[in-house]
């Protein structure tokens, strides 16, 4: 066969196929603001910066057949943990085989609207405690529970009773934020939203619209910005990504409303202005996005950081953007790869090297589900 064939009849075969980047002024979107590829700001020490324009392409489907997969968490050895929001089920899938089994249904998941079982974590001392960590929607808030995997047991019972490590957040039909993760200082991170009731972001007594810092036992944990309080930041509208880069910097996405949808760089006790502002702001009292996007371009959901370079899945934009850094600012204008041959994009999870694993999200009740939905692909990006 012609290497063209072959590699078209690949990504045939993987459900969705690459394409090459779109700049934000034919995807619709604005170039952030930053300094220009190539120079430092005055007195930083100078970074490296990833190229301007990169590429992606999709090598496989994973798995497919998913129904509302929300969160991923990929396990020591090569598989993956898979969230249904709407199930309330974890599904463990192997890597090289896409071979599915379902440890289990969480208990007390109550899925309505966009809530249910949404982000997944696995311990920092998994290893030795074979914890997961959940954030769900309950019949009263918001939570996060935390959950013994005991791969002894047949399948559908491999999951422990949950563990309430932490509970209160605002719940709604909307907004519920749900990611969370673990940071390199250990502690557990989460984006909540502000469940429709926008003036719950900027009070900063409400564990609605905030990102907030915990222990694994779910304490705010020491050194918040403000004692004693688990937030982190505030004024947000609704976070559901949240990633690190290789020197600890925290960046978050954020859905707009009508508007702009955010990419932030986050500083411990930051305003990020909702809902007084959305998108960049001249009041000098909120945090600005590094990025902004036209909401029909992004509605911006899981990011992973991978060499100097955030992706960001988009749901309606139904992209995958690319955005290089360099420190906290964007080096260059974003990037959109996909142009919607994927559908909508709920998660991106670095998978080591060049690759991401990446969830579509097209059975979530927005979408247009097509054979196969949904799926995690593995992609090569650069």
């Amino acid at each position: 066969m012609p290497a063209a064939l072959a590699v078209a009849a690949l990504l045939l075969a993987a459900g969705c196929s690459s394409d090459g980047g779109v700049s934000p002024s034919a995807a619709g979107g604005t170039p952030p603001t930053g300094t220009a590829a190539g120079t430092a700001p005055s007195g930083r020490a100078t970074e490296p910066v990833p190229p301007a324009k990169g590429s992606v392409q999709v090598l496989r489907t994973v798995a497919e057949g998913l129904r509302t997969p929300w969160g991923l968490a990929p396990l020591p050895g090569g598989a993956l943990l898979v969230s249904s929001r709407d199930d309330g089920t974890i599904t463990r899938i192997d890597e090289k085989t896409g071979r599915r089994t379902v440890l289990g249904q969480v208990s007390g998941v109550s899925p309505a609207g966009e809530g249910g079982l949404l982000g997944i974590a696995l311990s920092p001392d998994y290893s030795s405690d074979h914890m997961i960590y959940a954030y769900f929607t309950s019949a009263s808030d918001n939570r996060i529970v935390r959950m013994l995997y005991d791969e002894r047991k047949p399948a559908g019972e491999q999951l422990g009773a949950p563990d309430t490590v932490f509970k209160g957040i605002p719940k709604g039909r909307i907004h519920n934020g749900g990611r969370i993760a673990f940071g390199p200082d250990g502690m557990l991170y989460a984006g909540t939203g502000e469940s429709g009731r926008r003036g719950l972001a900027q009070d900063r007594n409400s564990l609605g619209g905030k990102i907030l810092r915990l222990t694994p036992e779910g304490d705010p944990a020491p050194g918040n910005p403000f004692p004693g309080s688990p937030v982190y930041s505030y004024g947000h509208r609704n976070v559901q990504g949240l990633a690190w880069d290789d020197r600890q910097r925290l960046f978050a996405s954020e859905f707009g409303q009508d508007t702009w949808d955010e990419l932030n760089a986050i500083k411990p006790g930051g305003n990020y202005g909702w809902p007084r502002a959305e998108g960049r702001s001249s009041d000098a009292a909120f945090q600005n996005p590094l990025v902004q996007w036209h909401t029909d371009d992004a509605s911006p959901s899981g990011i992973a950081w991978v060499k100097g370079v955030i992706w960001t899945a988009g749901l309606k934009g139904r992209r995958l953007w690319r955005v290089p850094l360099r420190g906290t600012q964007a080096s260059a204008a974003p990037e959109a790869f996909l142009g919607g041959r994927c559908g909508r994009l709920r998660t991106v999870v670095a998978a080591g090297g060049d690759r991401v694993w990446l969830v579509t999200s097209n059975t979530d009740g927005r979408g247009h589900p097509e054979k196969g939905d949904d799926r995690v692909l593995e992609v090569a990006v650069r």
